[in-house]
């Protein structure tokens, strides 16, 4: 920790230009690997085709990403903290940029999921570059840097749709790949040239035993989430993986709390202000992609419905990325709140937003002006409450697990994306209409699954009103000092 204040104490002026090249150099990594949540999007329904396999096949290109996803996040942060920040970035861009290169090439069902498997090991690029920026940036950059570098997850998937929509209606869809492939190939270049190394490390040895514990169960828990409406919720296949996940995940608990150099520090996990910001990230994970399941289906839908607005994949895009440029822009409103009224507030008004976003959507859906207006809403509270949630967290822990415990946070949000996939995906299968002989997810099913979205917005809001008061003065001194004592002694006083 004294490294980090010396440095704090040292940066001046000087420093600017190159604290503002590392930030935008790692918001543009954080960007890239975004885009590989939206890259698949456009060439779902063809994937069949242009795999020659069944469409209950070619889904595995998606969950597979999912699955790889929350079995790194955790693990590369760990390993971030132990063996440099900056050193599994760089590995992570190349395990994207290797993916890339293999859906590329590929023609086939197994090289395309081995390829997806691959970026989704990268995922962890977006909470090691926040750990990163703790740890050389000065302190009076950290609030709105660290909100920016958040925001990227939202912002690249907002402007990825109408880009890989684009590709796809006019050239061949390995060209998506092509263009990640490059652009993993810049940020690798850039961060090499640009990004220092942190020195701020744990040591110790790896908990390779937790590792897998931790693998099993979050891979039997999201394939139960994901499968689950194709296999039969009832079904023994998905029974009997949740309850794989809750006997493998009692079990890892009990182990990591025994070891004294854990996977996850558990210890700092239920510390109030930690275990209360991941479970309002849960809320708002969820919250955010009810969001991203309806607003797309209802632009795409025929007018002929009703309530459809019949517009084309590319159109859809378009609509929506003004929801990302929202988003980026909040997150430097979200840090100057940070700075001057502590990040449990910014975290409650974002949550706020969210939840008056959808619920203007119930009564305002039926032109496209409509779907970009509470698109914008929605994503100006994301961008306030994923700006808060790194400044909570790293205002709890010490300087050397920033990056497991941004990480974690990050897997909690994505846990929240996936309950939300699957409730929505029963309640759109229930509620239907019947067109032209076919089912279509209703009007009233869709408003259902956004005022399920209100919802969980009131809920992070409500979860976050448990975090510890914060003087505004100390918050950004906790964030950039590292100290979880001032947070902790301040709601004890409050």
């Amino acid at each position: 920790m004294s490294d980090t204040l010396a440095r704090h104490a040292k940066a001046g002026p000087s420093a600017q230009p190159r604290s503002n090249a590392v930030v935008a150099v790692l918001a543009f990594a954080g960007i890239v690997v975004a885009l590989m949540q939206t890259l698949v999007i456009p060439i779902v329904p063809e994937l069949p085709k242009y795999l020659d396999a069944s469409a209950s096949n070619t889904a595995w290109a998606v969950t597979a990403t999912l699955l790889a996803a929350a079995v790194a996040t955790p693990v590369v942060g760990r390993l971030g903290d132990m063996f440099g920040k900056r050193r599994m970035l760089l590995v992570s861009i190349v395990l994207l940029i290797s993916g890339s290169v293999v859906c590329a090439l590929s023609d086939s069902l197994v090289p395309m999921i081995i390829g997806r498997t691959l970026q989704g090991l990268a995922a962890a690029v977006i909470p090691l570059g926040i750990s990163i920026m703790r740890d050389v940036l000065p302190a009076e950059r950290l609030a709105g840097s660290t909100a920016l570098m958040s925001a990227s997850l939202g912002v690249g998937g907002a402007l990825g749709l109408p880009s890989a929509a684009f590709i796809a209606d006019n050239y061949d869809w390995h060209v998506l790949f092509w263009t990640s492939a490059t652009l993993g190939v810049a940020a690798l270049a850039l961060v090499l040239l640009i990004v220092p190394e942190s020195t701020v490390r744990t040591g110790g040895r790896f908990d390779l035993l937790g590792a897998l514990g931790l693998a099993a169960a979050l891979v039997s828990l999201l394939l139960a989430i994901s499968k689950g409406g194709d296999w039969g919720w009832t079904s023994g296949t998905t029974l009997g993986l949740f309850a794989t996940a809750l006997v493998v995940l009692l079990m890892w608990g009990r182990y990591e709390l025994r070891i004294s150099q854990p996977l996850v520090d558990l210890h700092t996990t239920v510390r109030r202000q930690v275990l209360f910001t991941n479970l309002a990230s849960v809320a708002l994970g969820f919250s955010m992609f009810a969001m991203s399941l309806v607003l797309p289906q209802v632009l795409q839908l025929p007018e002929a419905t009703g309530y459809g607005l019949g517009k084309s994949m590319l159109a859809v895009g378009l609509i929506l990325a003004p929801q990302g440029l929202v988003m980026m822009v909040m997150s430097a409103v979200s840090a100057g709140i940070t700075r001057a009224k502590g990040p449990k507030v910014t975290l409650m008004i974002g949550a706020i937003i969210v939840a008056g976003g959808y619920s203007l959507s119930i009564v305002l859906m039926s032109e496209v002006w409509h779907i970009t207006l509470v698109a914008c809403i929605i994503g100006a509270g994301v961008g306030f409450a994923y700006g808060a949630m790194p400044a909570l967290i790293m205002g709890a822990v010490d300087p050397s697990e920033t990056a497991a415990a941004n990480s974690l946070n990050t897997l909690m949000r994505s846990m929240g994306t996936s309950f939300a996939s699957a409730l929505a995906g029963v309640i759109l299968a229930q509620m239907t209409t019947d067109f032209g002989g076919y089912p279509l997810p209703s009007e009233n099913g869709f408003k259902t699954v956004m005022a399920i979205g209100a919802g969980a917005a009131v809920l992070a809001f409500f979860l976050a009103s448990f975090l510890p008061r914060q003087r505004a003065a100390s918050a950004s001194a906790q964030v950039g000092e590292g100290s979880a004592e001032p947070a902790e002694v301040s709601g004890a006083k409050s």
